[in-house]
């Protein structure tokens, strides 16, 4: 993925060097091996989206101030990305700011910011740790993510790191909070605790999806966009990143057996045909999942 040196990052709203407990960055469960039960647990919620449905927080915007850290002051054009890979999470969230403020007509606001953070940290929806993996939390309007700790889970997931596939997770989280300001997380957390390949629980996820995939299409064609090109080479690390958070392959892996009843976000390939959806079309209209039964399974 190639970055655009003279691209304005400035407005990239990431916070660094929030959380602590547990250890911080060296003191979290090892991710290793076999998948120990606990491990199966946190690895079902990677790609959580609303940790609230997880810890019991709120939906409604909450008035005290959960994150931590400042700003990186040294995080303002495109080409500070290569001087300081720190950046790369200020370019991600600049591009995606870029693209979604242009696609509301009215009522847009970005999230709060993205907050990096290691160990533990609080948040309008609870408290929130690394082994989660990246999440948002309609409380606060946030996204987090422990930026260490994404890559070990990515390679516990049979995939790689990459900054397509980190990308991707960013949109993905930040597709989110677009179905926050739409309401359709609302309606989704109203339909309960339901699962299964076409619960309200997975219709959420695999819009996250979508829009990620649409986010993708236009921030290339912007000639403002931190985001100068993607090759092919990108989008199948995308491809595969979606791949390998699929319900039934996060199965499949932990347990040896697929269980569709269960699923929270969708099969692999139900998240892939999203992704790709989402992209072929570079409209958000099409991410509406909740208004039709072919998800793509």
């Amino acid at each position: 993925m190639e970055y655009r040196p003279e691209a304005d990052i400035s407005g990239g709203n990431v916070r660094y060097g929030g959380g602590g407990g547990g250890g911080g960055r060296g003191g979290r469960i090892a991710v290793g091996g076999g998948l120990g039960g606990l491990i199966v647990l946190l690895i079902a919620l990677f790609f959580g989206g609303n940790i609230g449905d997880v810890l019991g927080g709120q939906a409604e915007p909450q008035t005290q101030d959960t994150t931590v850290g400042s700003n990186n002051p040294n995080c303002k054009t495109g080409a500070d990305v290569e001087r300081d890979r720190d950046c790369r999470w200020t370019a991600y969230m600049a591009a995606l700011n870029n693209y979604w403020s242009s696609a509301f007509t009215e009522g847009f606001r970005p999230p709060a910011s993205m907050q990096l953070f290691s160990g533990q940290i609080a948040t309008a929806c609870g408290t929130g740790s690394s082994e989660m993996g990246p999440f948002y939390c309609p409380g606060d309007e946030t996204i987090f993510v422990d930026d260490s700790f994404v890559g070990q889970l990515l390679q516990q997931l049979g995939t790689e790191q990459s900054d397509p596939a980190e990308l991707y997770i960013v949109g993905h989280e930040y597709g989110h909070h677009i179905s926050n300001l739409t309401g359709q997380m609302s309606a989704a957390r109203q339909a309960g605790n339901d699962t299964g390949p076409k619960s309200a629980a997975v219709r959420l996820e695999l819009q996250a999806d979508c829009y990620a995939g649409v986010f993708f299409a236009n921030t290339i064609k912007d000639p403002n966009s931190p985001i100068k090109a993607i090759t092919q080479d990108d989008l199948d690390r995308i491809v595969v990143a979606a791949r390998a958070v699929g319900d039934d392959h996060i199965q499949k892996q932990s347990t040896g057996r697929v269980v569709p009843e269960s699923w929270t976000h969708g099969s692999s390939q139900m998240r892939q045909y999203w992704v790709a959806k989402g992209f072929q079309s570079g409209n958000p209209n099409t991410c509406d999942t909740f208004a039709t039964d072919d998800l793509g399974g």
